[in-house]
């Protein structure tokens, strides 16, 4: 019974005189039932809100572990990912080192095979040889024994005799029989190689060279140096800080001259200056502002550089730093000729001639690409072009074969492949093929007189002639003092001192003349 109903009873029933002590126990009882009441209404309320808690701190819990689970599986997915591209690059590698081994496995093979067949031919000549002696010797015995028995010389002066008159008979024949050997073998070695060069170089086509001369920025007008230069030169130091570039103003009509060594350097200079030229705005802020967008510009034209250059030759498994690097020989120059142009040729023409004596074509394609990587690698690093591009490309996990192919490419260390051989051969013939490099007229003419002084300082040569551009040397000697073998001789010799003493492109035919002439007038 609640509070009210006893009050209602109280209301309703007849009035009674209440002592104090009644009124006290009715008072109190109503005072408990009201107390009690009012704990279970706020007893009931608190289990209703800590019922509500329970509910939001459970569905929170929820939505909490739901984004735990949706990161867990994206982690998941890019872990998966990533090791899917490991196992795809890995399974790459794999196949290039298999073809490689494969490839050398085959070369080995096939030199196993020509040893095998040569010392079959030693032991078939020897065997020859060996009969024909000792029918010589039987034949010599008898006939000693002959002359002994008719004459009165004795056998070490019958000897001697015999060895003079054989010598002088077989004389001239042995000489012939050897110069047609050697002409022979020599002609057929040139005619392989001929053949083969031709073949390669006819199946690719390579354009013309660019002409390698200073940047130069055209102006719109003649106040645009006054605004390059900026107040008290204030911007042509900021731009030169900014770019590592020399800018020439001189008294050229609406031209300005961008000198560096660094090619690269001179092309964001290029871009930067042109930039701000059609912007307008020329002040310290603005120089290091379009400078840097135009570095950020070049890195990616050197990068679409490189990537182009391993999708023309369909390399593949090339590092991105190897390719970023290679995309920078683009704005480098060698003799005239473009680095990146001349890497492209080269590797063409490994994988070409390759293909011609029985080698992987891919590892030589990959060795002529990269075998003048060097050149775009920073100054800081002291060594040649070719040590510092193996070194490179070795830390980024390229095959020994193709390191040792980039290292030895001058000759710098001792070639370890047949590779490098080939690397050095397709570098060769792209460099001297005609109108690739441009040569300097005093170098050439220097490079002509010490050809001629070299000849004249042989013995017996009279005259010295540098004909067809330094291509070939033709030598007139004394006949009275050379003889045809002389002749042959000096020839060789020459050959060997041009070729240990002096640095030349391409080949240098030699021709050696002896010559005599009778004249008589009739009268």
């Amino acid at each position: 019974m609640s509070a009210a109903d006893f009050a209602f009873l109280f209301a309703e029933s007849d009035p009674v005189d209440w002592s104090l002590p009644a009124v006290l126990v009715v008072g109190g009882t109503i005072g408990f039932l009201i107390v009690w009441a009012f704990t279970r209404h706020t007893r009931r309320v608190a289990h209703e809100q800590a019922a509500e808690l329970v509910e939001v701190a459970r569905r929170e819990a929820a939505v909490a572990a739901e984004e735990l689970k949706q990161k867990a599986e994206a982690e998941i997915q890019d872990k998966r990912a990533e090791l899917n591209r490991e196992y795809d690059r890995r399974e790459i590698e794999m196949d290039v080192r298999l073809r490689e081994i494969r490839a050398h496995e085959e070369s080995l093979a096939l030199l196993d095979y020509q040893l095998e067949q040569r010392q079959e031919r030693l032991n078939r000549e020897n065997a020859a040889i060996k009969q024909a002696r000792d029918a010589i010797r039987g034949l010599s015995k008898s006939v000693r024994k002959r002359l002994e028995g008719v004459s009165q010389m004795d056998a070490d002066e019958i000897k001697r005799q015999l060895r003079e008159e054989v010598l002088l008979e077989c004389q001239d024949e042995l000489r012939a029989l050897r110069r047609a050997t050697l002409e022979k073998s020599e002609q057929e070695l040139q005619n392989d190689a001929r053949r083969i060069l031709v073949a390669a170089m006819q199946r690719i086509a390579s354009k013309p060279n660019n002409d390698l001369t200073a940047t130069i920025v055209q102006l719109p007008n003649e106040d645009m140096k006054g605004r390059i230069i900026g107040r008290e030169g204030r911007n042509i130091k900021a731009f030169e800080a900014a770019t590592g570039v020399t800018l020439l103003i001189d008294e050229s009509p609406q031209m300005v001259l961008l000198s560096s060594f660094d090619p690269v350097r001179r092309e964001i200079a290029r871009s930067a200056l042109e930039s701000l030229i059609k912007d307008g705005r020329i002040h310290p802020a603005s120089i290091e502002e379009f400078v840097k967008r135009a570095k950020e510009e070049i890195d990616l034209i050197t990068t679409q550089a490189g990537e182009d250059a391993v999708s023309k030759l369909n390399i593949n498994g090339l590092h991105p730093e190897i390719i970023k690097l290679l995309g920078r020989l683009k704005y480098r120059f060698s003799y005239n000729q473009n680095v990146l142009d001349h890497s492209i040729e080269t590797a063409f023409l490994a994988s070409l001639i390759a293909s011609e004596v029985g080698l992987d074509p891919n590892v030589a394609k990959r060795a002529g690409l990269l075998h003048d990587l060097g050149k775009a690698v920073p100054g800081d690093l002291e060594g040649s072009h070719a040590m510092i591009g193996a070194e490179f490309i070795k830390r980024y996990g390229e095959t020994p074969i193709v390191v040792n192919a980039v290292a030895a490419h001058h000759e710098e260390v001792r070639p370890e492949t047949v590779y490098a051989g080939l690397i050095i051969l397709a570098d060769t013939l792209s460099a001297v093929r005609p109108g690739a490099r441009a040569e300097s007229m005093t170098n050439y003419i220097q490079r002509l007189g010490r050809l001629e002084k070299l000849a004249l300082s042989l013995e017996g040569v009279q005259q010295a002639f540098a004909i067809q551009a330094g291509r070939e040397i033709r030598v007139v000697v004394s006949p009275s003092e050379v003889t045809d073998d002389r002749a042959r001789e000096i020839a060789k010799e020459l050959r060997r001192r041009i070729e240990t003493e002096l640095q030349y492109p391409s080949t240098i035919k030699i021709t050696v003349i002896r010559e005599s002439r009778f004249t008589e007038t009739a009268t």
